[in-house]
């Protein structure tokens, strides 16, 4: 094998791994990631009865729903069951699908990038995303660091799960919509139900 096809297996291979990507200008705790924001809109999702989690958003007041890929924003889950990290990515990756066609080459990277990413969770763990725009996602366990995946695409793709108006949780984003139209950034204290 000559130097030149060397090169040419070595970028390959690197182009297949997951893109999560350095944390060293990530702020370490979720409490200062989100220090310029404020809990705007909060809503629980229920799945055939079951609790499954509370949704809050974390933005500056006057956060548009409709440009939500241009603007910083956090998107708090706080868990009401116990999830294993592998399986929170699958249904990640398979809610991203639901919003529009989604490439395989995308969808594996991301898939991996994820699973080695999210951990198990408990009821009362909280997996807070941050959306840097034109950056990535960062993704904190409680208050801490798990990581970031910098891939912008895959931000957007990410937090259009709840966000975009092609989510598959219509009543969830009305929900948090209507918190945010209705209050014009309030506490999202008390949760909203929404019930799938």
């Amino acid at each position: 094998m000559n130097l030149r096809h060397a090169l040419a297996c070595a970028l390959l291979m690197a182009s297949a791994l997951p893109a999560v990507a350095s944390t060293s200008a990530a702020p370490p705790t979720v409490s200062a990631a989100l220090a310029e924001k404020q809990a705007l809109a909060s809503t629980r999702l229920r799945v055939w009865g079951f609790e499954v989690y509370d949704a809050r958003l974390w933005a500056r007041t006057g956060f548009d729903m409709a440009r939500f890929e241009e603007q910083p924003f956090g998107l708090e889950l706080a868990y009401l069951r116990s999830f294993k990290g592998t399986d929170i990515a699958r249904r990640s990756v398979d809610e991203m699908r639901q919003t529009g066609a989604l490439d395989e080459a995308d969808a594996a990277r991301w898939l991996a990038a994820m699973t080695a990413l999210f951990p198990d969770v408990q009821r009362g763990d909280r997996i807070t995303g941050v959306h840097v725009p034109g950056a990535g996602a960062r993704f904190y366990l409680n208050d801490r660091l798990l990581g970031e995946i910098g891939e912008d695409r895959f931000s957007r793709r990410f937090f259009g799960i709840w966000l975009s108006d092609r989510t598959s949780q219509p009543r969830m984003r009305e929900a948090l919509l209507a918190q945010l139209q209705g209050q014009g950034g309030g506490n999202g204290t008390a949760p909203a139900q929404v019930n799938r």
